[in-house]
């Protein structure tokens, strides 16, 4: 009588071989022992003779790690986007890419499929790997992580983590990154080429939860049938993702070339210096981008309240000053970091709205309006605390003189990510470029950081005869709220945001109330909105604008914009995309004698 079990015994062994089974696994004379068992049952060895049951405990640690693997491809496949979305949930869900890859394995020969589950299981790690990256950008800079583009960002944010933390917080983050990574790039195709070789095994079991699975999930994909309100039972997310990096890297391809040809037109390369900012001679303007400013802190109930009453206080006291303002709104090419892509926006008069943009731009003679008032006569200085070290990228603006971290010679602390309170910005450029009265006209561009997240610890203003060299600020560090005292808490996140932007909203008041003449002009705008964390999901790119000065002439010009008289802009102000904002600029403030415009 053979011993081979009933489901073996329609085979025959080869001449001079091995003996096969009818699923098509190795063969026998290649398993020296049994083949895995999940439930401790005697198996044939390759002699004939049973083999003894497993013990208890190896077939409990069997099903554990089995249970482990399916548990790790269902996450690898059903993960979703966005934070708010990761819930239970989410993971109850019926992934077709499961069920197409179990039915394209099962049709497979064993060494095919010995050797594309492996190749699965490294193409699962790699999509969620990219699926956290999604889900710390889409936190952070509301959009999703592009592979082609991207990871040079990384970088940028451990600078910035470090900066805000500190040095041992950011290694262990990295180190927790890494070993995470390596994780899932090792765990994930030993999942699936675990339970590969369970499906090859038990092939009328998978044959049948196949026959189960695959219209069960049409099924429910055809009535939209949901577990979760709002979450449909069908899946396609892992498709859905590939779908979606195939789309980004021929776009992203693509925009080079597009984005070539709109850096090629520029109305305003050849127009004469004389003809440029002629309304504009002899004034100091300043182009004060104040981070994190967005709509939000206008109209959000959270900051609203306050916010909008130091701006309506504000504008009485340039009024006293004998200043007036008029305020409306811009949509920033980005939101919750990479404010120098705003700044490029802005300056260059195209939509930078990603570091492949950016790189391209920087590398072009693009006339920026840092440029144009140079070409007309002005001195052009950057004012940039928060560059530390060699910024090769700045020759781009046209800056004649730069301040950064260094130059301004700070000797207080760092205020998280910021470097340098802002009203110590504001006075060494005061010291710099104004100190003297016969100083030549400066047309400046600031980048005030007090605001950047992590908003802990903040400054608190002093008197401007005070800031000798910074280190006042010394005391404020102790008594400041600490990084992880503000982020134990989501409400006092906020509440800090909040604070951080009365603070620098305040030291640009007080410095015209202190310093302004009848030849100031400043533009005072937000970079961008902070992170979604703070303004809510569905948050706008909108971001407040101001032009302030004590020549009513000034004003004059941008009659016609239907900005509002203030410090805040009105709910129904009119929205430009913050790269048109410079060929308006360049219009209202050149001739106006029927010479108007570009030539």
């Amino acid at each position: 009588m053979s011993l081979l079990p009933r489901s073996r015994r329609s085979s025959t062994p080869e001449r001079n071989g091995p003996v096969r089974d009818e699923v098509g696994d190795e063969p026998a004379a290649a398993q020296p022992s049994a083949p895995e068992s999940t439930d401790g049952e005697a198996e044939p060895t390759a002699g004939g003779e049973p083999q003894r049951p497993r013990p208890p405990v190896l077939v409990a640690l069997g099903r554990l790690l089995t249970a482990l693997a399916v548990l790790l491809v269902l996450v690898a496949l059903l993960v979703p986007g966005r934070l708010a979305e990761l819930t239970v949930g989410a993971f109850l869900r019926l992934p077709a890419e499961a069920i197409a890859c179990l039915a394209v394995l099962l049709l497979l020969p064993v060494r095919a499929r010995r050797v594309l589950a492996p190749v699965l299981g490294f193409v699962l790690a790699v999509l969620l790997i990219l699926r956290i990256l999604d889900l710390g950008f889409l936190s952070v800079l509301d959009r999703q992580f592009n592979v082609l583009v991207d990871w040079k960002q990384l970088g940028d944010a451990l600078n910035v983590l470090r900066d805000s933390i500190g040095e041992t917080g950011t290694t262990a983050a990295t180190v927790g990154a890494i070993a995470l990574a390596v994780a899932l790039m090792v765990l994930l195709p030993l999942a699936v080429d675990r339970l590969t070789r369970l499906a090859g095994r038990r092939r009328p079991l998978a044959l049948r939860v196949l026959a189960v699975a695959a219209p069960v999930w049409l099924v429910c994909a055809l009535l939209g049938v949901q577990v979760v309100p709002g979450v449909p039972v069908a899946s396609a997310n892992a498709a859905g993702m590939l779908t979606e990096r195939s789309v980004q890297i021929v776009g992203s391809i693509r925009d080079r070339y597009v984005f070539a040809d709109e850096i090629a037109v520029d109305a305003y390369r050849d127009t004469p210096g004389d003809q440029l900012l002629t309304a504009l001679r002899g004034k100091d303007v300043l182009f004060t981008f104040v981070e994190s400013y967005g709509r939000s802190a206008l109209e959000n109930p959270e900051y609203a309240p306050q916010i909008g009453a130091l701006l309506d206080q504000g504008t009485h006291r340039l009024a006293a000053a004998g200043f007036t303002a008029r305020t409306g709104y811009l949509t920033s090419s980005t939101t919750g970091g990479n404010s120098w892509l705003a700044h490029a926006a802005l300056m260059a008069g195209l939509w930078t709205n990603d570091q492949q943009r950016y790189n391209q731009l920087v590398q072009t003679d693009r006339l920026t309006l840092n440029k144009a008032f140079g070409k007309a006569g002005w001195r052009t200085v950057g004012v940039m605390p928060g560059i530390t070290k060699e910024w090769p990228e700045g020759r781009f603006f046209g800056y004649q003189h730069l301040y950064d971290k260094p130059t301004l010679d700070y000797h207080g602390p760092n205020f998280g990510w910021g470097p340098v309170p802002d009203q110590f910005t504001m006075q060494r450029l005061q010291e710099g470029e104004f100190s003297s009265p016969d100083h030549p006209p400066v047309m400046a561009e600031i980048a005030l950081v007090s605001s950047h997240w992590p908003w802990a610890p903040l400054p608190r203003m002093v008197g401007w005869d005070e800031l000798g060299d910074g280190s006042i600020f010394n005391p404020q560090i102790a008594e400041g709220l600490t990084y992880e005292e503000v982020w134990a808490d989501e409400a006092r996140v906020r509440t800090e945001y909040r604070r951080s932007l009365e603070y620098t909203l305040e030291a640009l008041l007080s410095y015209v109330e202190t310093y302004g003449d009848d030849d100031t002009v400043m533009v005072v705008l937000g970079d961008h909105q902070p992170a979604p964390n703070v303004t809510g999901e569905g948050a706008s790119r909108d971001v407040p604008i101001t032009i302030l000065a004590r020549d009513p002439a000034v004003l004059d010009r941008i009659a016609d914009w239907g900005w509002r008289d203030g410090l805040a802009p009105a709910p129904d102000s009119p929205v430009w995309r913050m790269d048109e904002f410079r060929d308006r600029f360049l219009v209202a403030y050149g001739p106006q004698d029927g010479t108007d415009g570009p030539r």
